[in-house]
C-alpha cells in the first residue's frame, strides 16, 4: 500500500490544490475529495468498507503494539521502552511482523541489524531537518556516532 508519488504527480497536484484551499492539508479534506471518483486520489483508497473496517483493524494492532512498554532488565535504562521492534527484514515479509527487544538484543545478528537500522534512521532525520540549524548540535553528534 507504501508508493512514493512523483512531483508531477496528479494525486500530488490535487493534494496541494486541496492545501492551498484550507490553508492546511487535512485527512479529512482529502477523503471528502476522494470520494469523487474522477479524481486521482480516489484510486488509492479502500472504499469497500469490508475490507477497509479489516485494513482499519490492523492499522490499530500494529499502533497498540508498537506503543507497549515496560521495563526491561539488562537495558540500560531507568524508564519504560517499547517491548515490540519491527525490523526491516521483516517488514519486507509478506505479513510482517515484530520481535521482542529481548529476543532482539540477545541475538548477536539481531542486534546488529537492529543498530543499523537506527543509524539509517539518524541519517534520514538528518536530512529531514538539516535546514534547523538550532539542531546543529544534535546533528555534531550523530557525525560522531556515525564516524
Amino acid at each position: 500500500m507504501s508508493r512514493a508519488y512523483s512531483k508531477n504527480s496528479k494525486v500530488i497536484s490535487e493534494l496541494k490544490a486541496l492545501e492551498k484551499k484550507h490553508g492546511v492539508l487535512r485527512p479529512v479534506d482529502v477523503v471528502l475529495f476522494a470520494k469523487n471518483e474522477k479524481t486521482a486520489l480516489h484510486k488509492i483508497f479502500v472504499w469497500d468498507d469490508t475490507r477497509a473496517a479489516h485494513l482499519y483493524r490492523l492499522q490499530q494492532a500494529r499502533y497498540t503494539i508498537r506503543i507497549v512498554v515496560e521495563q526491561i532488565e539488562g537495558i540500560e535504562t531507568d524508564r519504560d521502552v517499547k517491548i515490540f521492534v519491527s525490523m526491516m527484514d521483516d517488514r519486507q515479509k509478506k505479513g510482517g511482523g515484530y520481535r521482542n527487544l529481548r529476543g532482539v538484543l540477545s541475538d548477536d545478528e539481531m542486534r546488529e541489524t537492529m543498530l543499523a537500522e537506527a543509524l539509517d534512521e539518524l541519517n534520514i532525520f538528518r536530512r529531514k531537518y538539516a535546514g534547523l540549524t538550532k539542531l546543529a548540535a544534535v546533528f555534531a553528534a550523530i557525525d560522531k556516532v556515525l564516524a
